[in-house]
């Protein structure tokens, strides 16, 4: 599971990560905020109504599920499904809750946290211009409590050079495989 506060850059190292490596998928959430310009349903999350969401958390579909600056989010069980059905390595990429709960729910998950200055995070939230000033400023307050979190997770990677953090993640990743590898 990769995780960190808004702004850390999860979503560009995935992209990196995943250029390299064709072991590795990531599971598509599913959200009920709204779609952003460009986004595909199914490919960047699974959108759906709050009623759909809540119907499908009361039939068990889902690993974890969150509510994230007013919005829902959560992972299908049937995804962690179908990427393990094709031979490949599932990554999840979560908020720290979310991530805490999968951790405690399923033994021997690697939990990383992604994290990088508060400056830095507000700088690629405002850069990134998909919130408003007030939704930017409550991210930045989550994300100061999220960093407090960082001793919670199995390794924690900074962000402040991507080709850096992204060789980082595939090391962890490298050692993390190797051991369940040889574990069985």
């Amino acid at each position: 599971m990769i995780t960190g506060p808004s702004g850390a850059g999860k979503g560009t190292l995935l992209q990196e990560l995943l250029a390299r490596r064709n072991d590795l998928e990531v599971a598509v959430s599913a959200t009920t905020r709204a779609r952003r310009p460009g986004e595909t349903d199914g490919l960047h999350y699974y959108f759906m109504s709050g009623e759909e969401f809540d119907r499908r958390v009361e039939e068990g579909e889902f690993l974890e599920h969150v509510t994230f600056v007013r919005q829902r989010s959560g992972t299908l069980l049937s995804e962690i499904e179908r990427i393990s059905a094709k031979g490949k390595a599932c990554l999840l990429e979560l908020e720290p809750t979310g991530a805490i709960a999968v951790r405690d729910r399923v033994p021997g998950s690697v939990t990383i946290f992604v994290d990088a200055p508060l400056a830095e995070l507000e700088r690629r939230l405002r850069e990134r211009a998909t919130e408003s000033a007030g939704e930017i400023d409550e991210r930045l307050e989550l994300a100061r409590e999220q960093q407090k979190l960082a001793h919670e997770f199995s390794y924690v990677v900074e962000n402040d050079d991507v080709e850096r953090a992204v060789d980082e993640l595939e090391a962890i990743i490298d050692h993390e495989l190797a051991g369940k590898l040889s574990a069985s």
